[in-house]
């Protein structure tokens, strides 16, 4: 079975269905929208009959660079649904190898719905067409029409491809372009009157390209791709259109990087854990320093809804020195990507990545400085032990302690209280009576906080339970209060 190629024909920006855009080559018309054509304005007509015709029309001087750029991402993007994605012969077009992809997400109509919406996201609009072979595939995409053909430019199996392809003018192909004249004199009008001819004669009078152009439309050639490769590391910059005053306005061109990393993430197998967005301003004279824009997660992730939204939420609390006028986007720390584990029985309350999005998610909108977790330290002063550290970065960094089997109160003072002294008994409120311990503590010698307590549970008379310790200072033994039990 040939491989089903998903090639995506005529990228164009959002803004091209929003009124008469022309796009102007050598002085020259080399593509425009709709309602430009309504207007009157043709392929090939100059720079100077357009303005004559089509007063209102903006032109657009074409910039392959850009072109490129964009197309570049729009496949970086891509990955995120097959890692075998290429550039056709022209370079203006994408070919995607779905034959692994079409059941993992939900067939080929979903999978051409989520391929759409991804590049709708990039502010692109794209044709679609789906066959057998890539070629085909090509030319059902290059099929113009409404949504309602969008299921004609679909299909999978052989014999439905042959019926369709038979069925489109010629003047689709490309090669037989430069023959079109002497093909409508001979009465041919479709492809199937075009295989129809005698092979032999058609390539005396068209060459060989136009055979194989035909004989890979049909299955009957193979067809050969270099596919994209990947780089090693992420890091993707988009030159903005204007300047732009508020970081939340940063938002929309951000997503189009957001999307061509979790291609990048996908393709490689791995999650990011720290992203940075720089937000660069002027250049030159009055040149300022880019604003970076550091997103940290409490478990690396790599799906495209959660990263946007977290970005939101940074960009809420920035506030810029300076108009940006571009941005660029590295993923810093990775990982490798980690499966979904699902449980037979769920833990209540939600999963540990749930958990893990809501500490991710209050970072970003309050700081990291503002949402603390416990994490313990390798020391055994309880002071020193018991830390707050920043909920974002507790699981990456922290070491962990394993104190052993003692018990110790959830509620310690932030400095132990001294207590009085009655009949050689510590005094809080009234005598207390040790009824656990000890548990000897001595350690600090290293940092000139030398400590030597003996630590007990005491209990009042109205049945509370405090922590207490014993410390001896010369020949003279004092009580603390160091923490309180629940």
């Amino acid at each position: 079975m040939h491989l089903p190629l998903l090639p995506l024909e005529t990228f164009r920006p959002r803004w091209c269905e929003l009124g008469m855009h022309v796009v102007i080559e050598r002085e020259q018309v080399l593509a425009m929208t709709p309602q430009a054509d309504d207007g009157g304005v043709r392929i090939g007509m100059r720079r100077g009959g357009v303005s004559a015709i089509a007063p209102d029309a903006t032109m657009h001087d074409r910039d392959a660079v850009k072109e490129q750029a964009a197309l570049n991402g729009i496949a970086m993007s891509l990955l995120q649904y097959t890692p075998e994605v290429a550039l056709a012969e022209d370079n203006a077009n994408l070919l995607l190898d779905v034959t692994a992809s079409l059941r993992v997400f939900g067939g080929r109509l979903a999978l051409c719905r989520r391929v759409r919406t991804s590049v709708d996201a990039m502010g692109f609009t794209a044709q679609i067409g789906m066959a057998p072979t890539a070629q085909g595939a090509w030319l059902l995409a290059c099929r113009r029409g409404n949504r309602s053909l969008a299921r004609a430019r679909r299909v999978i199996r052989m014999d439905s491809l042959t019926r369709r392809l038979d069925a489109l003018p010629f003047t689709l192909l490309p090669a037989a372009g430069p023959y079109r004249d002497w093909l409508d004199g001979i009465g041919c009008r479709t492809l199937g009157d075009l295989r129809k001819l005698p092979r032999a004669g058609l390539q005396r009078r068209c060459g060989k390209d136009v055979l194989d152009a035909l004989d890979r439309a049909y299955g009957d050639a193979p067809e050969l791709f270099n596919w994209i490769e990947a780089p090693q590391t992420f890091s993707a910059k988009l030159e903005l259109p204007d300047r732009i005053e508020h970081a939340e306005a940063v938002l929309f061109a951000a997503r189009r990087l957001i999307l061509q990393m979790v291609g990048w993430l996908t393709v490689q197998q791995l999650a990011v854990s720290r992203m940075v967005l720089f937000l660069e301003h002027e250049r030159g004279r009055t040149a300022i320093e880019p604003t970076p824009v550091e997103i940290a997660l409490a478990e690396p992730a790599w799906h495209e809804a959660h990263l946007i939204r977290l970005l939101k939420e940074r960009l809420g609390r920035i506030e810029l020195s300076g108009p940006v006028i571009a941005i660029r986007l590295e993923a810093v720390d990775l990982s490798a990507m980690m499966p979904p584990t699902e449980s037979l029985f769920p833990e209540p309350g939600g999963t540990p990545a749930d958990y893990h999005r809501l500490l991710e998610l209050l970072t970003a909108r309050l700081g990291a400085d503002s949402v603390l977790a416990p994490a313990a330290e390798a020391d055994h002063r309880p002071e020193i032990s018991n830390q707050w550290r920043p909920a974002a970065s507790i699981e990456r960094f922290a070491p962990v302690m394993e104190m052993g089997p003692t018990r110790r109160p959830f509620w310690l003072l932030e400095k132990p209280l001294a207590l009085l002294v009655r009949e050689h008994r510590p005094f809080y409120g009234s005598p207390l009576q040790l009824i656990n311990g000890p548990e000897r503590i001595e350690c600090g010698w290293w940092d000139d906080a030398f400590t030597a307590r003996d630590y007990f549970i005491a209990q009042g008379n109205e049945s509370a339970c405090y922590w207490v310790y014993r410390q001896r200072v010369g020949d003279e033994i004092r009580w603390f209060l160091h923490g309180l039990f629940a």
